[in-house]
């Protein structure tokens, strides 16, 4: 990887968290139709649906290396190597699943650092939706998020839109021939998902819907994505598909977004690295919704959470590390919920680079 070879990559997962079996705080019914409530967010591991235990090692990059080589500039590299020396630290790291995914202790930033940290004992914001007490068709619509009745994160009207509902339910009587739209709070922006065929979920029929294919395709394609392109050099002058920059959102975190090894992706972004192998079945995100009462029973939501980070000339990486590194691996955290309590899906995969460029894989 040091010398620009094309990384390898194993998947190793999926490993499998319960998440939003909390009930709703601080519940207000408002005048205008509406409540207002905290919604609390945690993660309970569930073994019997993991490979291994959540003390499993993986190899990934250093979340701090990456992102003070991106956010310091080129006249500070030479400090920062010697910050990375001296802290004993490297490009790479081996952690446990749950400490990579919820948070460790990081010796040269001498804070917590965790993919998805803090998030156990957090709340995704305060919500006020709808009611329905007039209106049945308004039903969990959401009036406004964080106070907001739009998003702050895109710089557009259109793609700071919150739409539709939270995903735990939509209004009753379900009609497939709809689209149902839902916001989400992980990946900053409104999506929709389309009806795909009706299951029997525990002798209860359920429409499945799916995510949108075109909901990560390039603005060539799908031109209402074109607010959201961040930066047109990466993304090869916003022709890119499959993945989204959340950066406006993460506190200026190189944080992208797409689906598992890069479903729906553009070619380019699956030849940057060996090992991927996108299967629908396995890698789509979903709901399952009863019709009649309109809640969601059953919601894999799949994410692949990706880093970019850009070339040194000056910070190195450990030879012992890099000789050890045969493959990295891909790590699947799963996050599965059942009930009116949903989350979904999710999985963590490596950003590495070429000595050349910048590369996001």
């Amino acid at each position: 990887v040091q010398n620009g070879t094309t990384p390898v990559v194993v998947e190793k997962g999926p490993y499998t968290y319960k998440t939003r079996y909390f009930p709703k705080d601080n519940i207000t019914f408002n005048t205008n139709d509406t409540v207002s409530f905290l919604l609390p967010v945690g993660a309970i591991f569930e073994p019997s649906m993991s490979v291994g235990p959540e003390e499993d090692k993986v190899t990934s990059l250093n979340l701090a290396v990456a992102v003070k080589i991106i956010y310091s500039n080129m006249v500070l590299h030479a400090v920062l190597e010697n910050l990375i020396k001296t802290s004993n630290s490297s490009l790479f790291q081996h952690r446990t699943v749950k400490e990579l995914l919820w948070g460790y202790d990081d010796p040269m930033l001498k804070a917590k650092l965790g993919l998805f940290y803090p998030y156990n004992g957090t709340y995704e914001g305060v919500f006020n939706v709808y009611t329905g007490k007039e209106d049945m068709s308004k039903v969990g619509i959401i009036d406004r998020w964080r106070g907001e009745r739009s998003l702050r994160f895109w710089d557009d009207p259109y793609c700071d839109m919150i739409n539709g509902t939270d995903a735990s339910s939509f209004a009753p009587f379900v009609d497939k021939s709809t689209p149902l739209y839902f916001f989400s709070a992980d990946i900053c922006r409104s999506v929709s998902a389309g009806f795909e065929e009706s299951k029997d979920l525990k002798g209860i029929e359920v429409y499945r819907y799916t995510l949108q294919e075109n909901t990560l395709a390039s603005p060539t394609i799908n031109p209402d994505n074109r607010c959201f392109c961040r930066d047109p050099t990466t993304t090869k002058n916003c022709s890119l598909a499959g993945v989204l920059d959340i950066s406006s959102c993460q506190n200026g975190r190189p944080i992208f977004i797409s689906l598992p090894h890069f479903l729906y992706g553009s070619p380019s972004l699956q030849d940057g690295v060996k090992g991927l192998n996108p299967i629908r079945d396995q890698h789509y995100t979903f709901l399952d919704v009863e019709p009649t009462t309109g809640f969601t029973l059953r919601f894999a939501k799949r994410i692949q959470v990706n880093m970019m980070y850009g070339p040194s000339n000056v910070i190195t990486i450990k030879e012992e590390l890099v000789s050890r590194i045969q493959m990295l691996e891909i790590v699947w955290k799963t996050l599965l919920a059942s009930g009116v309590a949903i989350f979904g899906v999710c999985s963590i995969s490596y950003c590495m680079t070429r000595r050349s460029q910048s590369k996001l894989v």
